[in-house]
């Protein structure tokens, strides 16, 4: 709103016209009754004025009652509060807007970047893949207050409405390698015809939360049009053992003789209590120990003191058939678990996709949300303990929580963790940053959102980039060798000073997997396959590909 137009600027005018008035009045009357000086209303309107300006008091100065004298101090504390109300109504607010950091709302100096439409924690995800390759971007956010929050913590922004031709016109889009639409799914079709509009040969990319919804996205003009909220809900419900378990995760396929798998360390198994130079790994099964998840932490490589508990999952790498053999050492038994039931709390996209993956394993699936809508089960709220038994916590095998609100996700992991204290919990976090608050919480398993979309727009904007692994909590990628051409493995340091681990080099299409790391030599035209945590992957871009 306009300070002119300003409510507090409407109530002190009106004060300065009263105030005025009334001191003009009673001065008038006390140099007529006290200094017997009858004077006409103007007169006295200017003595006041001089008063309140500061400015003097002519021929009236020297008052010779002291009613006057005392009336006089009064208009002068009168005159000093107005200035001092005056600035705090006018001074303050303008200087405040002169001198407050806005946001851009253009960005000119900036090409072959990628346009982010707008910022949420999935494109956060992304922005970091970005400036870990030295890749140039602009957000477009449409909110003012978030825009100048972005523009402070030195985010390249432009505030605008990401639906406006002028606006993307102004983030550069005629020079910009692509744009990526994240907002609700309906602003995204918009947004996509707006930049179809402005350069009809850019490469739009979009994220739909509603899967029904894509095929609108491909009529707008979208090149690809990405779901993650299906794909996790789909891989959370690979988290659940259904007719016959060996306590391990399918694995990655790397090339025709090596292959990525997490093994859990079941209790009475012949690994568990035991610790890493004890079993050795490498000597006894030939496979690789690329790390362990240890509290909800990846932790690579793993400390050789470390002891194999119950439920630690450990990730390696090797041949099958030297996995399969590991594998049994890492199981008591085989479990069966012909009649499981699991627990769905929250109903959206990705809740359906978990309970039709679930429905196809031939798992019976409870559905709470606290929406009346078809295929829910139990109306209710996942905070609420009442809920949570009504759906049958305490019977079932595990929880599956896939809640729009972290702090809900929270809640409700504490409510099924006192419920059913040995009931596995499967998470979907939707910022990265509550990922480990869920684990303190009692999850037993958590994926982001953020970072699965990350991945994902990483994956199809990059050409040089493939994630092997998207719906993982380790990324296993493939991308060009960059400065480690001419070097090895070894006197690159790789692992140490990136945290990644080369599994594997492709040269001539060709999957090279069994390499001597002290002595191949990686040449320009190779791709590596790595695998690591987003931090470890996004140093190796740094270090070696920015």
């Amino acid at each position: 709103m306009s300070l002119w137009r300003s409510r507090r600027t409407g109530y002190y005018l009106t004060l300065v016209a009263v105030t005025t008035v009334v001191s003009t009045l009673v001065y008038n009357y006390g140099m007529a009754t006290l200094e017997n000086d009858p004077q006409p209303l103007y007169r006295s309107l200017e003595i006041v004025s001089q008063t309140y300006t500061t400015t003097g008091y002519g021929e009236d100065a020297g008052w010779s009652t002291p009613h006057m004298n005392l009336l006089m101090i009064v208009l002068q504390l009168t005159g000093i509060g107005l200035i001092l109300t005056g600035v705090d109504v006018f001074a303050v607010p303008w200087l405040r807007n002169t001198l407050a950091t806005t946001a851009p709302t253009v960005a000119p100096d900036v090409e072959d970047h990628v346009v982010i439409c707008e910022y949420t924690p999935r494109g956060e995800a992304f922005i970091e893949e970005l400036e870990s390759r030295g890749q140039a971007y602009v957000v477009v956010e449409g909110d003012e207050e978030a825009a100048t929050e972005l523009h402070e913590a030195d985010y390249r922004v432009v505030h605008g409405d990401p639906e406006s031709t002028d606006v993307l016109e102004n983030a550069g889009i005629e020079r910009a390698r692509a744009v990526v639409a994240d907002a609700t799914d309906d602003v995204n079709a918009s947004i996509v015809l707006s930049a179809r509009e402005a350069n009809p040969a850019i490469r739009i990319v979009t994220l739909v939360e509603d899967q029904r919804l894509a095929e609108y996205h491909d009529i707008a003009g979208a090149d690809e049009v990405l779901s993650p909220r299906q794909l996790l809900g789909e891989s959370l419900s690979h988290r659940v053992p259904t007719a016959v378990t060996t306590a391990v995760d399918d694995g990655i396929e790397i090339g025709d003789d090596l292959e990525l798998v997490e093994l859990s360390i079941a209790e009475g198994s012949d690994l568990c209590g035991r610790t890493v130079d004890e079993i050795q790994p490498r000597e006894r099964f030939g496979v690789d120990g690329i790390g362990a998840w240890i509290d909800g932490v990846f932790e690579s490589p793993i400390p050789p003191d470390r002891e194999f508990d119950t439920g630690m999952r450990l990730l390696v790498a090797g041949e099958p058939e030297r996995i399969d053999t590991m594998r049994a050492e890492a199981m008591s038994t085989v479990h069966s678990f012909s009649a499981r039931h699991v627990l769905i709390a929250g109903y959206g996209e990705a809740g359906a996709a978990a309970s039709d993956a679930l429905a196809d394993a031939h798992t019976r699936v409870t559905v709470l949300d606290s929406d009346d809508r078809d295929d829910v089960d139990i109306v209710g709220d996942a905070r609420d303990p009442d809920a949570i038994r009504e759906a049958g916590v305490e019977d079932v095998s595990a929880v599956i929580v896939t809640l729009d609100d972290d702090t809900t996700a929270v809640f409700a992991t504490l409510v099924v963790r006192e419920l059913n204290p040995s009931v596995d919990i499967i998470v979907r976090a939707n910022d990265a940053d509550n990922v480990q608050k869920l684990y303190r919480a009692g999850a037993d398993y958590v994926q982001s959102l953020a970072t699965v979309s990350g991945r994902m727009l990483a994956s199809t904007v990059f050409d040089d980039e493939e994630v092997l692994a998207v719906d993982r909590e380790i990324d296993v990628v493939k991308l060009p060798a960059g400065r480690l051409a001419g070097r090895t493995v070894v006197d690159a340091d790789v692992r140490s000073r990136t945290g990644c681990t080369v599994l594997a080099a492709v040269r001539d299409g060709e999957t090279i997997s069994e390499f001597d790391p002290a002595s191949f030599v990686f040449e320009d035209d190779d791709d590596v396959v790595l695998a690591g945590t987003d931090e470890s992957v996004q140093s190796f871009e740094a270090r070696f590909l920015a």
